[in-house]
């Protein structure tokens, strides 16, 4: 495979313009962006998911700055030419424009992320202006916003009614209007995505379990390849059931150590007679 050259936003736009699908995914460590990075996926998100798939938190809340830094740093070394977004935590925006702007800057600086991604809707959308017109490309998310979780009401499907999804529609207006350069609907209906992405302008669309009609695709990495023992998304599809390959192989490796058939010595390194006799006499 030729080296591909560094994905940026005109090369995001153009792939719009011709209606040819954004790949995306989340990703949180280095040998991982390393093989997403020979996929060729053009769009990585260190999400702050990583609360729960990496660090096993019941939620994201719990996500520090730190945490998100440190991984999104080891990914942009295993990925270096993929679009690179990094999660803003919780309250790493909430409490100020200014707030917002100098932890975002902290993932670009920091961590050489391309972009960063924060959830809400219109009443964030000043947080949005505000990181865009410091010179970073920032990125919305509306539908089911996990950090929002509470409130929601659990993870559940958004925008089922009229009424709400009206606020989406207008929530994904604001964004845009705010600057953003792409939107992320999460689990909302399929039309209501469909109905969003033929009006932005400006911006495009992400679909994660919202539909087939947005202009990419998002996946947590963790439910696409079956390594998130606690449950199974159903808008998640298992593409490679790697978690199975890797239990498989902890019980091979544990029963092949206790049965002494591991090592072998094509797994060991020997030392010549002479000096392991020379070791010998010094220690005598």
């Amino acid at each position: 495979m030729s080296e591909r050259k560094k994905v940026s936003l005109p090369y995001l736009f153009k792939k719009v313009a011709k209606d040819e699908p954004i790949t995306m995914l989340t990703c949180y460590d280095y040998p991982t962006a390393h093989f997403q990075e020979q996929a060729e996926i053009d769009m990585i998100l260190v999400g702050d998911s990583l609360g729960m798939t990496m660090l096993g938190y019941e939620s994201t809340l719990p996500v520090t700055m730190d945490d998100m830094v440190r991984h999104s740093k080891a990914v942009r070394i295993g990925s270096p030419n993929a679009w690179l977004i990094g999660d803003m935590p919780y309250m790493s925006y909430q409490p100020s424009v200014e707030t917002a702007i100098l932890n975002a800057g902290r993932l670009m600086a920091e961590a050489g992320c391309d972009a960063v991604k924060l959830e809400g809707g219109a009443e964030m959308a000043d947080r949005m202006a505000g990181i865009v017109a410091s010179g970073i490309p920032a990125m919305g998310h509306l539908g089911l916003t996990p950090q929002s979780v509470s409130a929601l009401g659990g993870f559940r499907l958004q925008g089922k009614g009229a009424l709400q999804a009206k606020k989406i529609v207008d929530d994904a207006k604001a964004l845009e209007q705010a600057g953003a350069f792409s939107i992320l609907l999460e689990l909302v209906p399929d039309r209501l995505c469909k109905l969003i992405s033929e009006r932005v302008e400006n911006c495009f669309i992400i679909s994660l379990g919202s539909g087939p009609d947005a202009h990419g695709q998002l996946l947590i990495y963790h439910d696409a390849f079956g390594l998130y023992p606690r449950f199974k998304p159903r808008m998640a599809k298992v593409f490679a059931d790697a978690g199975k390959i890797i239990q498989d192989g902890l019980k091979q490796y544990a029963h092949e150590v206790t049965q002494r058939k591991f090592p072998q010595p094509e797994n060991w390194f020997g030392m010549p007679d002479d000096e392991y006799e020379e070791l010998l006499r010094i220690l005598d």
